[in-house]
């Protein structure tokens, strides 16, 4: 197993992409804590892994949550080695119809808990040579249209991911992004709201079809979280079927 002996925590771990990094992190030996605001999901997905999963109802949005999901972590598991900020939210909306609470909203979930978390997290992921996962999106990539403040978060968390593979390589800590495309439920209620929109996204991606939020996602976090990235920091991985090929 290639995540045995390994701790984890994953924000937004109960559903979509988060859970699908849960479950293969699970399979692959790593025992987990995963954040989320679903307590239905949350608990459900807990007793489905048995002693390899925690759930924690936590509001990332708070700074101080950032301490208490580490102590967590801690206190159910011994240490933590990886961490994994999936959860973010945001609202769609043209640039100049952005409102300031659209953009609180997207840098609240996604953005200052990603930073506060990697802050907070530091000291173990130093003492035990461990690696962050981070999340970017096509959105920031390509600029999408009506993500204006969606796509802003996404490339301020690549931004700092790179600062901090800098500063922290010096205590062994990787630090990497994936920028997915994923079928998750949101993105399932999203195509079927808008008639034409999975034609188009699967026309520009080569393998056409959406990733599959653990044989797809998880694994790739899977790899960054293993000995087998131990080489690979700063780097973003697009894990999108080839829609967008980083120069």
């Amino acid at each position: 197993m290639r995540l045995a002996g390994k701790v984890a925590i994953v924000t937004g771990g109960a559903g979509g992409i988060g859970r699908g990094i849960v479950r293969a992190f699970a399979k692959e030996g790593a025992k987990i804590l995963f954040v989320d605001i679903n307590d239905d999901a949350g608990t459900a997905l807990e007793d489905e892994l048995g002693g390899a999963g925690r759930y924690l109802h936590a509001d990332i949005s708070k700074e101080e949550s950032a301490a208490t999901i580490v102590a967590a972590a801690v206190e159910a598991f011994g240490k933590v080695d990886v961490l994994v900020n999936n959860a973010h939210a945001s609202r769609q909306a043209p640039l100049l119809e952005t409102t300031q609470e659209m953009l609180d909203l997207s840098f609240g979930t996604g953005f200052y808990p990603t930073f506060w978390l990697m802050k907070a997290a530091h000291a173990q992921l130093a003492a035990n040579e461990g690696s962050v996962i981070n999340f970017a999106s096509g959105a920031g990539l390509e600029g999408q249209l009506t993500q204006g403040s969606y796509a802003a978060a996404k490339e301020a968390i690549r931004a700092i991911s790179r600062v901090a593979a800098n500063e922290w390589a010096a205590d062994n800590v990787n630090v990497n992004v994936i920028s997915p495309l994923a079928l998750t439920e949101g993105v399932k209620a999203y195509v079927e709201a808008n008639p034409g929109v999975e034609e188009v996204l699967l026309a520009k991606t080569p393998l056409h079809r959406f990733g599959d939020p653990e044989s797809d996602i998880g694994r790739v976090a899977v790899f960054l979280a293993s000995e087998d990235a131990s080489y690979m920091t700063g780097q973003t991985l697009m894990v999108d079927g080839g829609s967008i090929k980083l120069r």
